[in-house]
């Protein structure tokens, strides 16, 4: 039995999510299918994170256990051929038999856009979060640090989330005007579910000058959801990457095209 691991990229908007669903399409259900049909046998895939409905991917990393010997070509080429448009396999690298695509990960990479302008966008309408008022990003990034370290972020989490904890590690948040857009990028070991949506939700009134800098703080501290700002839509968010330890060798970023804004 091989292990393989697969970097994948993803449009979300015509997709329930990643996780399999049984009366929805799904990144999982759709990537299971395509890697069955070059296997001639039934594939289970592992992925470094979970995204939501109308979330996208830059290199979502996931893995799975096969006896079908293929070269890693022709599970990139036979996967893809059997995928829509909107589904990408970019790369595929035999790994060890003990890695795991969610555990072993050491940290994720989320990127969340917001077209702040009078007119509602046609040709990145699912790809960015649309706001009719000006953001200001240096206020937005200042109220941002401080998030930065370990927190409890029950501010910050869905109402159903599953996680044991609320506690996690964001290690960096940056907000900064790229283009038309102001652009969110946040680095954590994980997230909670809906996090960086709430965050965001939460740093939109602070970009409008409807709530002070200083206000973040005090909703980290009060650990109470109903404090926090709304839950953002999900068309402007993006999985990035997941970062592994220096011993697993993967081609992470080599094939990933260039980010959103047009920069690489």
């Amino acid at each position: 039995m091989r292990r393989l691991a697969l970097g994948i990229e993803y449009d979300g908007a015509a997709f329930a999510g990643w996780q399999q669903q049984r009366h929805a399409r799904s990144v999982q259900g759709d990537l299971q299918r395509a890697l069955t049909r070059v296997a001639d046998q039934p594939i289970e895939l592992t992925a470094a994170g979970r995204t939501d409905a109308g979330v996208h991917a830059l290199e979502m990393v996931a893995h799975f256990d096969t006896s079908a010997v293929r070269p890693l070509h022709a599970w990139v080429l036979g996967a893809n051929a059997n995928l829509a448009a909107d589904l990408t396999v970019l790369w595929a690298q035999e790994v060890a038999g003990d890695f795991h695509a969610r555990h072993d990960a050491q940290a994720r990479h989320y990127l969340y856009r917001i077209l702040d302008r009078p007119l509602r966008p046609a040709l990145e309408r699912n790809r960015v979060c649309w706001i009719r008022h000006a953001l200001d990003a240096p206020r937005m990034h200042e109220a941002a640090q401080c998030l930065v370290g370990h927190h409890d972020f029950s501010a910050f989490r869905a109402a159903d989330c599953q996680s044991s904890t609320p506690l996690r590690y964001l290690t960096d948040i940056a907000v900064e005007r790229c283009g038309p857009c102001v652009e969110i990028r946040l680095r954590a070991n994980a997230f909670l579910q809906h996090m960086v949506r709430n965050i965001v939700g939460s740093l939109i009134p602070v970009g409008r000058g409807l709530q002070p800098a200083a206000w973040l703080a005090r909703v980290l501290q009060d650990r109470d959801r109903r404090l926090a700002g709304p839950t953002a839509p999900p068309q402007g968010l993006y999985f990035v990457a997941a970062e592994y330890p220096a011993g697993i060798c993967l081609p992470s970023g080599k094939l990933r095209g260039p980010r959103p804004g047009g920069s690489p």
